[in-house]
C-alpha cells in the first residue's frame, strides 16, 4: 500500500484506525528484526517497538514526504534503539556488568536462536562493534539496506556507511578467524 493512501486514512478521523492498522501491518515484522537484531532480546524489542509506534503517532503530522514512510519509521526504530543501548550501557557500567555478555545470556536463553557455537561466535563479534557501526552492519548485512537508504536513517553520509560497513566487516571477520586460531 503506498505511503499516500495511508497518510490520508490517517489524517481523516473516520478512517484514522484503519490508517494506523495498515501502517503497523506494513512496517511491524522488518522494525522487529531491525531491533531484534541489535538488542538481541525479546521483550527489550516489544517494549521498543511500542515506544516507536507512539513517536510515530506523535509525530506523523512531521513527516513530510522527504523519503518513503517507512525509512520514516525506520530512522525513529534506529534512534530508540540506540538510545536505548546507550541508556542500558550506561546503567550495566555503573554496576560493572559487561552489556554484552548479559545480552548474549539472553539469547542463547531464547528459544527462536539457534544457539551453536559458531553463531554465539559470530553475535559475540557483531556486539563488540559501537552500537553505530553494528546497526549499519546488521542493515546491510541482514537485510541489504543500500547505503543511499541508510544514509537517510542514520543522517550520515554515504561514504562514512560504507566506511563504517567495511571497518565492522573487518573487525568481525578478525575475531572469528582470531577465535579459530586459538584452537
Amino acid at each position: 500500500m503506498d505511503d499516500k493512501l495511508i497518510l490520508d486514512l490517517i489524517k481523516d478521523k473516520r478512517t484514522r484506525e484503519r490508517g494506523y492498522r495498515l501502517l503497523i501491518n506494513q512496517t511491524k515484522e522488518k522494525m522487529y528484526w531491525q531491533i531484534r537484531r541489535m538488542v538481541l532480546s525479546h521483550n527489550d524489542t516489544d517494549d521498543l517497538i511500542q515506544e516507536v509506534y507512539i513517536k510515530v503517532f506523535k509525530h506523523i503530522n512531521h513527516f513530510h514526504g522527504n523519503s518513503c514512510l517507512s525509512t520514516w519509521i525506520y530512522r525513529i526504530s534506529y534512534n530508540e534503539t540506540i538510545n536505548f543501548l546507550k541508556s542500558k550501557e550506561n546503567k550495566k557500567h555503573q554496576k560493572n556488568i559487561s552489556l554484552e555478555n548479559n545480552m548474549i545470556d539472553s539469547l542463547t536463553e531464547d528459544s527462536l536462536f539457534d544457539a551453536n557455537e559458531i553463531n554465539i561466535k559470530f553475535e559475540k563479534a557483531i556486539l563488540s562493534l559501537p552500537s553505530k557501526q553494528r546497526a549499519v552492519f546488521q542493515m546491510r548485512y541482514y537485510e541489504d539496506i543500500p547505503f543511499k537508504e541508510m544514509e537517510k536513517i542514520t543522517n550520515t553520509s554515504e561514504s562514512a556507511l560504507k566506511t563504517s560497513y567495511h571497518i565492522a566487516e573487518k573487525k568481525i571477520k578478525d575475531i572469528m578467524l582470531e577465535d579459530n586460531n586459538e584452537k
